[in-house]
């Protein structure tokens, strides 16, 4: 007897409708809102995402190509002001002026496109956005950050850290911070591959630049960090730089070559007398780290732990994540002394959760609670996307979840606000959107310690927005 293939379902209904419209610059104040807004949350919340897909009849192939957009909302005793605003970039006022696309993307290229200088994606400025030297930096992959003014969202050009960076720094969209603004890029040179690791000082200064030969050319997307280490989880998704180069999109430039195995490199910090090493880590990726920690001799890793890549699962807009693999939250323990793995472990959710956040002051220290968006479709074939939040524990070894309604989606990094009259990390609110296909968009704040209720308010939008990548929050008093 033949076998019958499974049905390919449709778990992601209108979903075409989260993506495909016309997107939408505006400012004003939220009224329509239900429940109750936390008394301490008092502050300014970003959200950056891409939010144009199609122009001239043709549309972007991949989620990471489209235009970015900052949504915000500041949070005061007088109320709750939105407000979205495209990212001024050379590309989009060059396309808007054409009329029409211009420029290669992540996952689509076309003829006759474009790139800067010849050797690098004009970008788009869609993954991030955090507060730092008294402005708002926008980010994207692989280029330097936009400053945006914090309240307004106007574009005031490219933030070159006082001039210590020029355009073709390599530069991620995952900074991390303590006292410092940490950042890395790769040099994808077929020869000599480069990993760049930056640290500034909270003014901007630049104040160590360390580089590191790898073996391959590894596509990496976050990193981590302690007190003394930068850590990465580089898994092989490799770049053919020249392949680039010669006309395809970066998507069509990668390759998943899991027979080379995935390790976990570890480079000093300060000390300059500590050697780089590395150490085994199995055959899966990480597009997203949750944190690292030291104890004594002993350093913990903490990953999203993919089976394979997920950038493929990004196309085509809009049938997203129709044959996504696997993925949980991992942990891995290393004993530096002996530079060994001596523990992996995971937590029991294998709902492709992305997007992970934890408390702000606990990046780089032991911690336990963390908050995830998840795909409560994953492991069935056929589109789906984001429906659940998630509230992971490592010490209890749990997870608590949140389901949207069939047919609601959620975006966005669920960023987490700590409540500053407790001292538990769990305790606070966490912030997420939510997406309803034709519907006019919402902003959700749970309770973080007790996400399974549901939010405790809902922020209703006079207009929809895009699902988002990665949210920040700064705390402030805003009258």
């Amino acid at each position: 007897m033949t076998p019958t293939a499974p049905a390919i379902v449709d778990a992601a209904p209108g979903l075409e409708h989260c993506f495909l419209f016309e997107a939408t610059e505006a400012s004003y104040p939220v009224t329509s809102i239900e429940g109750e807004i936390p008394r301490f949350l008092r502050g300014s919340y970003y959200v950056n995402g891409p939010a144009r897909f199609e122009r001239a009849g043709r549309r972007y192939k991949h989620w990471l190509d489209g235009d970015g957009m900052i949504c915000s909302l500041r949070f005061g005793e007088s109320g709750v002001q939105f407000t979205s605003r495209f990212v001024e970039t050379p590309k989009l006022a060059a396309e808007r002026d054409a009329g029409r696309f211009l420029y290669r993307g992540f996952g689509t290229s076309f003829e006759d496109d474009r790139l800067r200088r010849g050797l690098m994606l004009e970008p788009p400025v869609n993954v991030s956005a955090y507060r730092f030297d008294g402005r708002l930096l926008a980010f994207s992959e692989q280029s330097l950050p936009y400053d945006l003014d914090p309240v307004t969202l106007e574009t005031r050009g490219v933030y070159d850290f006082h001039g210590k960076l020029n355009e073709v720094s390599p530069f991620s969209a995952h900074a991390k911070f303590d006292t410092n603004l940490m950042n890395f890029g790769v040099q994808f040179s077929r020869d000599n591959p480069t990993l760049n690791v930056y640290e500034f000082t909270p003014g901007g200064e630049l104040v160590r630049r360390k580089r590191h030969p790898l073996r391959h050319p590894y596509s990496v997307h976050d990193f981590a960090f302690t007190p003394s280490s930068y850590v990465f989880f580089l898994g092989p998704l490799l770049m053919d730089f020249g392949r680039f180069v010669e006309g395809v999109s970066v998507m069509e430039s990668l390759s998943w070559e899991p027979e080379k195995g995935s390790e976990i490199v570890v480079v000093p910090r300060h000390d300059k007398s500590r050697e780089v090493f590395s150490v085994p880590a199995g055959q899966g990726y990480a597009l997203h780290g949750i944190n690292a920690f030291e104890d004594d001799d002993r350093l913990t890793v903490d990953i999203l732990e993919l089976d394979e890549p997920v950038y493929a699962q990004y196309e085509p807009i809009p049938d997203l994540f129709a044959t996504v693999k696997g993925c949980r939250p991992a942990r891995f323990v290393i004993d530096k002394r002996t530079r060994e793995l001596t523990a992996r472990m995971t937590l029991p959710y294998e709902h492709t959760p992305d997007f992970p956040s934890i408390h702000p002051s606990l990046a780089g220290r032991a911690y336990s609670h963390f908050w995830m968006l998840g795909i409560s479709a994953a492991g069935r074939p056929g589109r789906k996307f984001f429906d659940e939040l998630a509230h992971g524990d490592w010490s209890a070894g749990a997870v608590d979840v949140y389901r949207a309604a069939p047919g609601v989606y959620l975006g966005g990094e669920p960023v987490f606000i700590p409540n500053p009259d407790s001292a538990r990390d769990d305790e606070g609110a966490v912030i997420v959107e939510e997406i309803t296909p034709e519907s006019n968009s919402a902003i959700l704040i749970f309770d973080a310690a007790r996400v399974a209720n549901g939010p405790v308010a809902r922020l209703r939008l006079q207009h929809r927005v895009h699902p988002g990548f990665h949210s920040s929050f700064h705390p402030e008093t805003i009258a």
